[in-house]
């Protein structure tokens, strides 16, 4: 009697997680960038019909949520969103333990947390993708945002010369990933106490990037077709009035636009303070792209979407 031909299982491909940018090839985050801008001016398809989205919450979020929410929705998929304390995270259970279980419910998990090391445990655990919506170390998804709008507006930015002003904080850190990963020159103007770490510096040279750090904003920003800042103090940081005072001349005003390139412009993540990191004449003048920037989170969440499910 013959026994019949047992037939192999399919090997089981790890999940697309999208954690930094440093992890992928210029490549890949030119596909999801060119999605991305692709699906600003046509229609995309829908591909998730009948596939879910969970969104974890530590830190409270107005553009992460809606970004992605809205972009799962248009993309044809559904969306859960929680946050520790709906889950039993907020009662002992393991990061461990939630990812498996939310592995066998949802086809993709975003995670934007107060600490690193929280998202790295779902992404060992998942075996569905996982997506950094925001660390203390990284926002990638921010960043390709950033990227997309420099290129609406200026064209292609290899190349082009990018300046950081003020706290190099995990924006900062994800741009410095983007300049070696798709070729362009960064400087960076911090504090001491606030500059680029170490191992970030040290990861920048070996990969190639050209990157420059100075405590001098002038230097930084001087001929810069880009100039980005951030917050003074975010919602987990305590002693405000020291951070104010190290900061205090790191503000992105008229002047200090005046030292970049002619058709510069100005990047901020948002929420912005008005008279702290940024003049409100620079914010709300002609150089400002703040509102695309905030709007492109939409149409990079898709292509980010998009990639880490299989469809681009």
């Amino acid at each position: 009697m013959m026994r019949a031909a047992r037939v192999a299982a399919a090997p089981v491909l790890p999940p697309r997680h999208f954690l930094d940018l440093r992890d992928h090839d210029a490549a890949t985050l030119r596909r999801i960038l060119d999605t991305a801008r692709a699906w600003t001016v046509a229609a995309h398809p829908r591909p998730f019909a009948g596939r879910t989205l969970a969104l974890i919450f530590d830190k409270p979020s107005t553009r992460t949520r809606v970004s992605f929410e809205v972009a799962m929705r248009q993309l044809g998929g559904d969306v859960t969103v929680l946050s520790g304390r709906d889950m039993q995270l907020g009662r002992g259970e393991t990061i461990a333990d939630t990812a498996r279980v939310l592995s066998r419910y949802v086809d993709a998990i975003m995670l934007r947390t107060d600490r690193v090391a929280k998202l790295d445990e779902m992404a060992a655990n998942a075996t569905v993708p996982v997506i950094n919506g925001l660390t203390e170390r990284s926002h990638p998804c921010q960043v390709l945002a950033d990227i997309l709008t420099f290129e609406q507006h200026l064209g292609p930015i290899a190349g082009q010369a990018v300046a950081w002003v003020g706290d190099a904080n995990n924006v900062a850190r994800s741009w410095v990933e983007a300049a070696a990963r798709l070729g362009f020159p960064i400087a960076i103007a911090s504090p001491a106490e606030l500059a680029p770490p170490a191992e970030l510096c040290a990861w920048a040279q070996a990969a190639g990037a050209r990157l420059l750090v100075t405590h001098d904003p002038a230097e930084a920003v001087a001929g810069a077709r880009c100039v980005l800042t951030d917050t003074w103090v975010s919602m987990a940081d305590g002693e405000a009035e020291r951070r104010h005072a190290l900061l205090a001349p790191y503000q992105v005003d008229a002047a200090l636009m005046a030292r970049a390139a002619p058709d510069a412009v100005f990047m901020h993540c948002l929420p912005a303070h008005r008279g702290e990191e940024v003049s409100a004449e620079v914010i709300d003048g002609p150089a400002s792209v703040v509102w695309d920037e905030a709007e492109n989170r939409l149409h990079v969440q898709k292509a980010i979407l998009a990639w880490v499910l299989g469809a681009i």
